[in-house]
């Protein structure tokens, strides 16, 4: 422990920190299978979740962690209500990913009214959101962070027990893939980037 008034010491760099960032890519959520993390995994990878920006320390989320049997009985409850609205079939079909993995954690947003920016702390849910899916590659699984049409509808979003006054920042399933995933394009950022003195 540094005493006060002395100097910090230098940063020390950790390339497989890196390396880690650098291979990062989402896993279709569908192909995710067992083994999932453990309770204590579990456990962890939630505190490391929560170790977010958030100004105000107003904390403007919350976790709820769903296993295959709450997922499953969700999911049927969904089909009947795209069953009911005469939705189309791709409502139907991306209920496979609810179900697929051995874990999820779905990151509600709960954003404190007269603090600081709602916008701000929608962000803060977010940045719950990656940090979570860190955490899950630092114990060696593999995540997908995926939003779907019940993560916007009232009527659904009820069955997960959110209030009017909650959202879904995202849905991080965790799990394991049989083969890599695959990369996807990345930005130039050349023309994402600027410069200024």
């Amino acid at each position: 422990m540094v005493a006060l008034n002395e100097p910090l010491p230098p940063p020390v760099p950790s390339k497989d920190f890196r390396d880690r960032l650098a291979q990062r890519r989402s896993a279709p959520a569908q192909a995710l299978v067992a083994p999932g993390p453990s309770e204590a995994e579990l456990d962890e990878i939630l505190t490391l979740g929560a170790r977010t920006p958030d100004h105000g320390k107003l904390f403007p989320w919350r976790f709820v962690v769903l296993g295959p049997q709450s997922r499953a009985d969700i999911a049927a409850r969904l089909a009947v209500l795209v069953e009911l609205r005469n939705g189309p079939a791709k409502d139907q079909a991306v209920l496979a990913k609810l179900t697929a993995a051995p874990v999820t954690i779905l990151v509600v947003s709960t954003p404190v009214e007269g603090s600081k920016p709602i916008w701000e702390q929608h962000l803060s849910a977010g940045a719950v959101c990656m940090n979570l899916e860190h955490a899950a590659s630092g114990f060696g699984y593999s995540s997908s962070w995926i939003t779907d049409w019940y993560s916007y509808d009232p009527q659904a979003t009820a069955l997960f027990g959110l209030t009017e006054s909650e959202s879904v920042a995202g849905f991080i399933h965790i799990g394991t893939l049989k083969e890599p995933a695959l990369e996807r394009p990345r930005p130039d950022l050349a023309a994402k980037v600027t410069r200024l003195p």
